[in-house]
């Protein structure tokens, strides 16, 4: 088992906490990680993605150039990442963001209107976990439990009251799927 991730977004979207939800959980489980972040010239509100490869075997290398699988948050990034995304591969979009029709008909897509469910929820900047609930709830590449159970070690203590928002929005991303 070898899956190749590419989360995309503008920065602040929470790209970053997404790709460190899915590492650090794949390392709680034992699996192999290798991850790596890039960031667009103005950081906030430029474009960013993560790379994160789960492995059950030895990482080669951190560099995709075709992933498995895409979670993506917004419609510039579906431009840069739609075709890059392999044969029968997987695409978790934010629907609420991304208005225009994927053109690939060889990969599974799952539309979640994210930013919608996270605005239900209190804070729109929710919506990265909520897709990453619905990631892990389609592969299960990992466990959605081990992942609230250590949702904790991903916030510094002045947003540990952040937590349970996004538990609620991981669950409901999974109960989407």
């Amino acid at each position: 088992m070898q899956e190749k991730i590419i989360i995309a977004g503008f920065g602040g979207q929470g790209v970053v906490l997404a790709g460190n939800v899915l590492a650090q959980t794949a390392v709680i489980e034992e699996k192999n990680v290798a991850a790596m972040v890039s960031y667009g010239a103005e950081m906030r509100g430029g474009t960013a993605h993560c790379i994160i490869t789960i492995s059950d075997q030895e990482i080669a290398s951190p560099v995709v150039e075709e992933p498995t699988s895409t979670i993506i948050l917004n419609e510039p990034s579906l431009d840069k990442f739609e075709n890059k995304i392999q044969k029968d591969g997987l695409m978790v979009i934010n629907s609420s963001m991304v208005k225009r029709e994927v053109q690939r008909k060889d990969i599974k897509i799952i539309k979640v209107p994210a930013t919608d469910i996270a605005n239900e929820l209190g804070n729109a900047r929710v919506a990265n976990l909520v897709l990453v609930g619905a990631f892990i709830k389609k592969t299960n590449l990992l466990d959605l439990n081990n992942v609230l159970d250590n949702l904790h070690k991903f916030f510094p203590k002045s947003k540990q009251n952040l937590i349970e928002i996004n538990k609620e929005a991981l669950k409901r991303g999974a109960q989407l799927v």
